[in-house]
This record gives structure tokens, sequence and C-alpha cells, in this order.
């Protein structure tokens, strides 16, 4: 699967405004490719590079087979308007929270998308690990795209 966004490039910044200097709204994001047999899609945020091990930034499962992108600054909410859930992220939040990494060296960020053959059952607050659990063998196919952010 090929994940895009018209905010960023592969490998290139995120802008400000997806981050905690700026408005910490989550960015645009889409894909196509999902294999047949796909029910729903999962996404997963995360920073390989915070200093406390990875941070995970979003959790966010559910979203209907048909779906083919999510528009800038997606509600925070535990459900999306099209039913998708939204889990906690590591600032203890649901849904997207911004690059925020300490002065230094840029962080990479992580889009994982996963195209899962069935809904998983969980509630909305569900954490990455939980997540990842449940869809362990309902994988069918993942796409990924990665942005880096650094603070002054």
């Amino acid at each position: 699967m090929q994940l895009i966004s018209t905010a960023f490039l592969a490998g290139e910044p995120l802008p400000a405004n997806h981050t905690c200097d700026g408005n910490n709204v989550s960015p645009p994001l889409q894909w196509s490719g999902a294999p047949p047999g796909t029910k729903t899609f999962a996404l997963i945020v995360d920073d390989p590079d915070a200093p406390m091990g990875i941070w995970v930034h979003w959790v966010l499962f559910n979203l209907q087979a048909n779906t083919t992108d999510l528009a800038e600054d997606v509600p925070k909410g535990q459900y999306l308007p099209n039913g998708a859930k939204q889990g906690l992220n590591d600032f203890r939040h649901l849904g997207y929270g911004g690059p925020c990494p300490p002065p230094g060296k840029p962080h990479r960020y992580f889009f994982k998308l996963y195209a899962l053959s069935a809904t998983l059952d969980l509630k909305p607050g569900a954490i990455k690990k939980d997540v990842e659990r449940a869809m362990e063998k309902l994988v069918l196919a993942q796409g990924q795209l990665m942005g880096t952010y650094k603070r002054r």
C-alpha cells in the first residue's frame, strides 16, 4: 500500500502546524493499494528516537475499508464521524498528538497504516500495544510514511 501526505514528502520535515510548535493538528493522509479482503484500517504514528523509547503519537483503528484518506485536523474524540475509534497516545490523550521532541537532532515520525481482514473488538482509548495485539494475525498489507521534525 502507498501512504502519502500533501503536507510533507517522505523523509522530509513535517510543517510546524502539525507539531506542538504550531496548531498540533494531524496532517492530511491519503492511501491506495489496499488488498482484496480488507475490512478495516488501523493507523499508528510513533517516534523511535524519543529519549525514553518509542513514543506513540496517534492510535486510530476500525477505519472502514472504503476509506482512502484522512483530512487535516482529525477531531480528537473517541469516535470519528465515519465510526473509526481513536486510542490513547503517549501524551495520554485521544487522537493525534504532534511531534514535540527535545531540542537537538531531528526525530523520525513513522505513520504506519495497516489493512486488516477484520474489525478490531476494542474500545476507544485502547493503547498501541492492545491494537497491535488485536491485529496480529489480521494484517493483509502495510503502508508507511516517515517524516522528521527538529525543534530549535
